[in-house]
Parts: structure tokens; sequence; C-alpha cells
């Protein structure tokens, strides 16, 4: 379902904003299936963007259009890091 307020000019600026970081994609195969890998976004072009799956089991499509978020089959998250507090 496409989210209202939301255009694919914002949805371009947001990916591009995360280009070169680490992030988490979450994939809609349909039928309550879903596949989450941790990745990085390494392309980000007029019509699409791709993405390199730090999971090495992972096959699946690195290339999605910004209109597959529009509807949302894809979701892409900045991981973000966690710091370990040492102990004195």
């Amino acid at each position: 379902m496409i989210k209202a307020g939301i255009t694919i000019n914002s949805i371009k600026e947001g990916v591009k904003a995360l280009s070169g970081k680490a992030v988490t994609v979450k994939l809609n195969l349909g039928r309550n299936k879903f596949v989450t890998f941790p990745a990085v976004v390494n392309g980000v072009y007029p019509s699409l963007f791709t993405v390199s799956p730090n999971d090495k089991s992972f096959l699946g499509k690195t290339a999605y259009s910004y209109s597959e978020i529009l509807c949302g089959r894809v979701k892409i998250h900045e991981k973000l890091k966690t710091v370990k507090a040492e102990r004195e």
C-alpha cells in the first residue's frame, strides 16, 4: 500500500544519504515471507539503487527500484553502531 505524503523524490534523497553506509534490508516476499539481511548501499542511480549483502548465504536480488520502497516491498534502515562501555 502506498503511503500518503511520501514521494519518490523523498525516497531518492533518503537512499542517497545512506550511500556507502551499513544498512539492514528487509524484503517482503509475499505470503508472510520476509528476508532480513545486513548490507551496504553501494550504487544510487536515477531509477534504482544497489546494495551489497554482507551475508554470504544470501543469493537474492541486490538492485531495487525506489517504487519498491514506496509500496512497502523493501525497507531499509541504517545500522546503529553499538558502543560497549569499558568497565573500570
